[in-house]
């Protein structure tokens, strides 16, 4: 057979009547072991997989698959992200479909529409740190959709995200706490939600322990580690702009401020938000604002299907504690 095979070959082949066919492949139970048996037979024989995109067309029938638009697969913060997605929607009968941003907004919204024209049963999304159209703009209908890491101004959003102030202003207070008086904030864009949040707990740890903020301490251009490392080199060298610590807001920030220590053959106190594996292993270990990830998407995954399944009391905002890790690098 060079087409594939549909519902009424196996039919034929089994020498049944298409409705017990199209039933058994629908999981019902209530049929003759005999022809069940001849079914399978024919379904094995003739290679016959469901076409779940064209039953998602029929209502009432899902596409048992979801969406998941990051920003960028090759960071490890996104990518452990993806995996505790990938595992909580296997764990519920569903196949995840992922796509990268790469932070545009164009393109993020371009992998939204084609998630969408897939009927997808629903998307788990990051939002891009350069704004794409608005999410109210879709026009209907449109499946569920949850947000996490970074918050959107829609009405009824459901948001999942880490304790990025409460988070931040422990990192400050711990550096305060170790003598620093000049404190460098290196972060990404504050159009991003969460860094934004991040630097309002750096404020809030300055005040907390009687310290003015300089303006030229704060740093939000650091969009990669290279960008990072530049910011961290001059304020190892500059004699109007010099920190005493950094606090990297994200791991690439993190990177790029060790690369710089490592170039200028000094380092500052340094504590990072989000943790990397490489962190343990250098000297001394790399300080970091722990937050949990993976359990964030899983919690995502649950929030979008209990959503899709009616169930009753499903929180529309989801704050993740983050954890302290100090090894060495605050000193």
């Amino acid at each position: 057979m060079t087409s594939r095979p549909t519902m009424n070959d196996v039919a034929r082949e089994a020498g049944v009547a298409l409705k017990t066919v199209s039933r058994y492949v629908n999981g019902e139970t209530n049929i003759n072991s005999v022809m069940a048996e001849r079914i399978a037979e024919a379904i094995a024989h003739l290679g016959y997989r469901r076409n779940l995109s064209a039953a998602s067309l029929r209502p009432g029938w899902t596409s048992r698959t979801i969406g998941l638009v990051i920003s960028d697969l090759a960071n490890p913060h996104w990518a452990t992200l993806a995996r505790g997605v990938e595992r909580a929607a296997t764990d519920r009968g569903y196949l995840l479909v992922t796509g990268s941003s790469e932070e545009d907004g164009a393109r993020h919204d371009a992998l939204v529409d084609r998630m969408l024209d897939q009927r997808l049963d629903g998307l788990v999304v990051v939002p891009p740190r350069i704004p794409g159209r608005a999410w109210d703009s879709l026009v209907p209908p449109v499946p569920p959709v949850v947000f996490v890491d970074r918050v959107v101004d829609v009405p009824g959003a459901r948001c999942i995200t880490a304790d990025d102030r409460g988070g931040a202003g422990e990192a400050v207070a711990a550096l305060a706490a170790g003598g620093a008086r000049r404190i460098a904030f290196v972060g990404d864009s504050l159009g991003i939600p969460a860094m934004a949040e991040r630097l309002a707990g750096y404020r809030a740890a300055l005040q907390a322990a009687g310290l003015a903020e300089d303006p030229a301490l704060v740093h939000d251009g650091a969009h990669s580690a290279e960008q990072a490392e530049r910011i961290v080199g001059t304020l190892l060298t500059s004699a109007l702009a010099s920190a005493d610590a950094v606090f990297a807001a994200n791991n690439r920030s993190s990177l790029g401020a060790l690369q710089a220590f490592r170039a200028a053959g000094r380092r500052l106190p340094l504590i990072g938000f989000d943790d990397f594996e490489a962190a343990i292993l250098l000297d001394p270990p790399v300080s970091v604002v722990g937050q949990d990830v993976g359990a964030m998407g899983a919690a995502a995954v649950t929030i979008l299907l209990d959503t899709l399944e009616g169930a009753a009391d499903v929180p529309s905002r989801v704050v993740v504690p983050t954890t302290l890790h100090l090894r060495g690098s605050e000193r």
